[in-house]
């Protein structure tokens, strides 16, 4: 039953109403597709934004009278009055609920509040710049313009009936406007939540990445040799390190460009021949660095497609039609050509081990439309392309490329481009990247301390510790520029980076339960603070925090300290509830409110609820893809509290079917006694371990005797971080462990 006023005449219609030229579509109780389209006719083919049509919403009430339509849901009451004109604020009205009271939508309006989303990418940021609207509006509604976008038929984009958006142009000529109109309302009032839900339910879901994104990677532009790639493995393990995804970027491809005719060919972007004068054994340098548990990934810039200087160039041309042009323009809206390129440019180099592609698509400036399909730009297309490609086999998609717009949280992970290192980027990359979560970009690769430039030690240090809390800590910098190493600073910097690359390893279990959250609720991983409290004004004034997965609350130091420990100071907010520490647990904060942190270039603002356990994992060179046979629990053991530790195989397409596995870790406190419950872990899923052994870590139970099914166990103290530490030996996942303590003195 509507919460609005009820109305007359009512007919139940789950996929909408149509009215004159008019359609009316329900796709959650919170957002209504509104089209008006007099001259072609309605749309069912799905765009790159609305890929699931299906959707509806079916309690939606519906009541048509003569020329005027009524729907109603828990969230919204849409009045539509038919007057032969396009929407206007004459004819269309939506009200909805923002809080406690009731707010009204009207075509034209104006939003004041909206939050902020993604850019497409940061290329030549030196400074904050604005950001353009998300999702998510104090106003409590957004107005997202599908008209005239490309339509997919048999899976391939082409152009919609009637032309391309207002706006678009080829060849730096206007195209026809698309005379029809496609919009999508969210009217969310202060569920945020919910309107990001309705995201999904009408553009997918944000996919889960595969599992050696959320680990260490290494990344330069720079001409290196087989012989210093097999070096810079061997640094990482040398010096401590952990280490799971290699990027070779532009060199890694021959640059022969004297029979190519292209642009960017001459200029050595394109090409997918191995550069046998820096790899001569690139093949079997692959080889070696998957057996070491490595993803290997290549950088590639197809704007010139493949020429004849390439090795590969004769089998893709006899893929072609017959009678097509010798070095053919980059034909991405051509199915036969793309079929032909990414078999050719692609899959040959990907069964030599190559795991995934960055597309680094930077030719927006003067290439940025498909031929063949006017108005559709090459990066959403090309993302589109490139996710579905990599997902042959059963193997789990993955991209690694620039925000294509609307839709994108289907093709993760996202490059964020080449930005300055300062502190002004590194202040400005935490709110851009919670901001980004507002439209459905959950996952940023950032250049962790900058492409351009050199920051400084310490801004590097800085940069490290708000990577280790981030969707993917990668190091990344321009050729001729500073190595971004993290050891090569020298101590103290070193130590600090160190310790932030051993704690992001030791995450990775809780980061990677948090990824499936974002997949199954559509909530990002770095939220802003405004997400789970959006009544509580505070929450809006903390651009430079975030809560990492429901639990974790992260505020990066992002200007630098004074004194020899480069002391920094931040202001903090911290929701209801009791905080502390989350590597010492002794600091300790209770909300709501505001509260002043200090760090030392050593110390990492994190804090974490009380009374809520966290799987971690111990240190090992390869975070992201060796075996959980030891499960890390730390928990501050005051209060209550519950996770659940989320594992699949992290490669294929299984999560989507059933394989994966779930533990629940549940904390409570019952009069002197503390209970501490691991279940029996339920699912299976492809390379599963039967045993793992556990170690607790707990601060807050100094002079308990502690039991663990019955059985008293000893219970150490750790001369590192002062938790109370209990270590058991490996048992089987389908046994559940219940550690009780007591107190004694």
């Amino acid at each position: 039953m509507s919460h609005f006023s009820a109305v007359t005449a009512a007919t139940q219609s789950p996929a909408g109403a149509v009215i004159g030229p008019a359609r009316f579509t329900v796709i959650t109780p919170l957002c209504v597709r509104l089209e008006y389209c007099p001259s072609y006719g309605f749309v069912d083919a799905p765009t790159l934004f609305a890929t699931e049509r299906a959707t509806r919403d079916e309690s939606a009430r519906v009541t048509q009278m003569a020329e005027e339509l009524v729907i109603e849901t828990s969230h919204l009451r849409l009045v539509y009055r038919s007057d032969g004109l396009p929407f206007h604020a004459g004819n269309l009205e939506v009200t909805f609920r923002h809080g406690s009271e009731h707010r009204t939508w009207l075509p034209g309006t104006d939003a004041t509040g909206n939050l902020g989303g993604p850019l497409a990418t940061l290329d030549n940021v030196a400074t904050a710049v604005p950001l353009p609207p998300g999702l998510l509006a104090r106003d409590g509604w957004h107005l997202i313009d599908d008209s005239g976008s490309s339509i997919l038929i048999n899976g391939w984009a082409t152009q919609r009936p009637g032309g391309s958006p207002p706006g678009a142009q080829m060849g730096g000529e206007s195209l026809i406007a698309h005379p029809d109109i496609d919009w999508y309302l969210f009217a969310y009032g202060v569920d945020f939540r919910a309107a990001l839900r309705s995201l999904s339910a009408i553009s997918g879901a944000a996919a889960l990445p595969r599992r050696a994104i959320f680990g260490s990677w290494y990344c330069r532009w720079h001409p290196y040799t087989s012989a210093e790639f097999r070096g810079v493995v061997q640094e990482y393990r040398d010096h401590g390190y952990p280490l799971d995804v290699l990027v070779m970027d532009m060199d890694w491809h021959s640059q022969d460009a004297t029979t190519g005719y292209g642009v960017w060919n001459t200029l050595g972007w394109t090409g997918y021949t191995w550069n046998r004068d820096l790899l001569p054994d690139a093949e079997q340098l692959v080889s070696e660095l998957k057996a070491d548990g490595l993803s290997v990934v290549l950088n590639d810039h197809p704007a010139d497609g493949i020429r004849e200087n390439e090795e590969r160039y004769a089998k893709f041309m006899a893929m072609l039609p017959p009678g097509t042009p010798e070095n053919s323009p980059f034909q991405a809206g051509n199915r036969s050509y793309m079929e032909a390129f990414l078999e050719t440019a692609h899959h040959e180099i990907e069964a030599q081990g190559v795991d995934f592609w960055w597309l680094d698509w930077q030719q927006d400036w003067l290439y940025p439309f498909v031929l063949g399909v006017p108005g559709l730009r090459h990066l959403p297309w090309l993302n589109h392309l490139y996710f579905g490609d990599s997902a042959r086999a059963d193997r789990r998609g993955q991209a690694f490329s620039r925000w294509g717009g609307w839709g994108g949280q289907r093709y993760p992970i996202q490059f964020s481009g080449d930005t300055d290192s300062n502190w002004d980027v590194l202040d400005f990359l935490v709110p851009f990247s919670t901001a980004s979560g507002n439209a459905g970009c959950f996952y940023w690769a950032h250049d962790i301390g900058g492409f351009r430039k050199d920051g400084g030690p310490e801004n590097f240090t800085r940069w490290i510790q708000f990577g280790a809390l981030s969707a993917s800590l990668r190091v990344h910098s321009a050729i001729g520029g500073t190595d971004r190493r993290p050891w090569l600073a020298g101590d103290p910097f070193a130590t600090a980076n160190r310790e932030a690359y051993r704690l992001r390893s030791s995450l990775l279990p809780y980061i990677y339960s948090s990824a499936r959250q974002s997949f199954e609720e559509t909530v990002p991983l770095l939220r802003a603070m405004y997400i789970d409290h959006p009544e509580v004004e505070d929450a809006y004034q903390v651009p430079g925090q975030y809560l990492l997965g429901d639990h974790l609350l992260a505020a990066p130091i992002t200007r630098p300290g004074e004194g020899p420990d480069y002391l920094a100071t931040k202001v903090v907010w911290f929701p209801a509830g009791t905080w502390h520490h989350f590597l010492t647990g002794a600091e300790i904060f209770r909300g709501p409110g505001f509260h002043t942190i200090t760090a030392t270039l050593r110390e990492i603002p994190l804090y974490v609820r009380a009374g809520v356990p966290i799987a971690l994992q111990p240190f090992t060179e390869r975070p992201a893809s060796d075996p959980l046979t030891t499960l890390v629990i730390r928990c501050v053991a005051s209060g209550s509290g519950e996770t659940v530790l989320y594992e699949d195989d992290g490669e294929t397409q299984g999560y989507l079917k059933g394989a994966f596995a779930k533990t629940t870790l549940r904390f409570a406190e019952n009069g002197p006694e503390k209970h501490l419950h691991v279940s029996a872990t339920a699912g299976t899923y492809r390379s599963q371990p039967t045993k793992r052994a556990y170690q607790f870590e707990l601060w807050g139970v100094e002079g308990f005797a502690a039991t663990i099914n019955g059985h008293d166990v000893p219970v150490e103290t750790s001369s590192l971080t002062g938790f109370s530490v209990i270590h058991v030996f490996p048992l089987p996942l389908t046994q559940s462990i219940d550690l009780r303590f007591k107190k004694t003195t």
